[in-house]
């Protein structure tokens, strides 16, 4: 049994080295890629504004009536000539957000902007459906989506659209910002782990010319492109990643532009946190089932990039490695203490302790660069952020797990909320998902076991793991705490109309 421990825990870290190796080599490459992300930012100037071409926007909504308008209207500001420029508001809603919606576009079609409300006769295949439906009717070449949430620059389409000048590019996409990013701590660190995702990962397989995803909203793509790989497919939650490396193994080029922000809203909520993470990881873990083997049998396709792919499908996979690495290092501890014989094993495993430097340098590096006026919050964000992650792990392992084993589930969006300013209300938000699962409880327990840990690090007077175990007993009390008193959340007696939770949808 204490080997078996030891195994697991060894083969945990020596796995996570492994995956971080490969983030190691993304920072090497962003740092060193300066002067590709300055020259892709040059492209803005290669068309001028008569050689324009048609341009087609999606808006997939589905019961977005805190938002809907917001976007409506910052999609209509966008400096494009309106007779090359077609906006579609795919909207699948059930709820008020229809009679929202129609007269926002009767008021911008008076105005002389070529705007439509379209609704399927029928709600197949969630986003993916909602966008492939779209798409019949699209007479734009190029194809720009905005998720519910965001408020694009207005400059958006002028600063993407002249990448197409280049026949082989098929996919434009931008840095996500957050519009909420100060609401909460919660926000704050979303935003501290997304930031490194959009800096590093997409900035450095951009640079490297490796397998990159488009990320759902805040891009641009080439109508051909899509058809080509075959178009939206719904049999994954992640139907963004999935075309893009359909396209990419075609032969489409993708181009990033990380000096180019799509500002969108952060989750506020825990439930709505962990809505957005399953999608995520089921998404991912169904992508690297469906979409490994062809990268692997594509000709063409480098030694190098196969290995990152690798790395890229299969990340969300570290969930499960973090969670065994966290459940064997309570044990481990005694077993330390029993076998002091084994010292030469344990020194080697401590040896593994760079993971810590790569994740500080993954995360360390964009923050250090977007947060000039406080730096100093690195030691304060870094540990915070590592804690949350870690005790949302056995919630992605169980979305990572289905994602691998096939297990189909509805596509359960994200609640938006509308709220920027940390006065701004959300508890009497219609669309929160209010139940506590069993998840929870189990998320409290895993707790209460690592206390236990710290507990037996004073027994035994072995603190060589106490630092792991605060991170870990913080991170699920933390989520375990958020989804308790954000699902206690009640609307007051004066709203109207808010008390009918929606949990499903685009």
């Amino acid at each position: 049994m204490e080997i078996s421990v030891l195994i697991l825990y060894g083969l945990a870290l020596l796995l996570l080295f492994l995956y971080n190796c490969g983030q190691l080599s993304l920072i090497i490459i962003y740092l060193r890629s300066e002067q590709k992300r300055r020259m892709a930012a040059l492209w803005a100037d290669a068309w001028q504004s008569h050689t324009l071409p048609r341009v087609t926007i999606q808006l997939p909504v589905y019961n977005e009536l805190y938002v809907v308008e917001r976007l409506i209207d910052a999609i209509a500001q966008l400096n494009y000539p309106n007779d090359k420029l077609d906006i579609q508001v795919l909207d699948d809603s059930t709820d008020e957000t229809v009679q929202i919606i129609a007269a926002k576009v009767k008021h911008y079609r008076q105005q002389g902007l070529a705007i439509e409300h379209i609704r399927r006769p029928e709600r197949n295949g969630f986003k993916a459906g909602a966008l492939a439906y779209g798409l019949e009717f699209a007479r734009g070449d190029y194809v720009a989506i905005f998720d519910a949430d965001f408020v694009p620059d207005p400059d958006f389409l002028l600063k993407t659209i002249p990448h197409f000048n280049d026949p082989e590019v098929g996919i434009v996409q931008t840095r996500w910002q957050h519009l909420n990013e100060n609401f909460s701590l919660l926000t704050q660190l979303q935003a501290f782990g997304l930031n490194a995702h959009f800096t590093i990962e997409q900035s450095g397989r951009y640079a490297a010319g490796l397998l990159a995803n488009f990320n759902g909203t805040g891009g641009v793509w080439r109508k051909t492109a899509i058809a080509d790989a075959g178009g939206w497919q719904s049999d994954t939650l992640t139907e963004d990643l999935d075309l893009s490396y359909r396209a990419q193994l075609r032969g489409w080029k993708f181009v990033y532009r990380e000096d180019v922000g799509s500002p969108a809203e952060l989750p506020v909520a825990m439930n709505a946190l962990k809505s957005q993470q399953y999608r995520w990881m089921k998404g991912a873990a169904e992508c690297a089932r469906k979409l490994f083997g062809n990268v692997l049998q594509t000709p063409g396709v480098s030694f190098s990039r196969k290995l990152h792919a690798f790395f890229h499908l299969f990340s969300s996979a570290t969930f499960i490695l973090v969670l065994i690495l966290g459940v064997m290092s309570v044990p481990l501890i005694y077993i330390r203490h029993r076998h002091p014989e084994w010292e030469t094993v344990f020194f080697i495993i401590n040896l593994f302790q760079i993971n810590l430097l790569i994740l500080i340098s993954f995360y360390g590096i964009p923050f250090w660069l977007l947060k000039q006026a406080s730096k100093a919050k690195l030691a304060w964000y870094f540990p915070m952020y590592s804690s949350l992650m870690m005790g949302l792990s056995l919630h992605n392992t169980i979305a990572v797990i289905e994602g691998y084993m096939g297990r189909k589930t509805p596509f359960i969006r994200t609640p938006k909320f509308n709220v920027v300013k940390a006065n701004d209300r959300w508890d009497a938000n219609k669309y929160i998902n209010r139940q506590l699962s069993w998840l929870t409880l189990v998320e409290g327990i895993l707790a209460v076991y690592f206390l236990g840990g710290l507990v037996l690090a004073f027994y035994i007077h072995d603190f060589r793991m106490f630092f792991l175990h605060i991170m870990f007993m913080v991170g699920f009390g933390m989520v375990f705490v958020y989804s308790v008193v954000h699902a206690g959340h009640r609307p007051t007696s004066s709203s109207v109309g808010l008390t009918r939770p929606v949990a499903v949808g685009v």
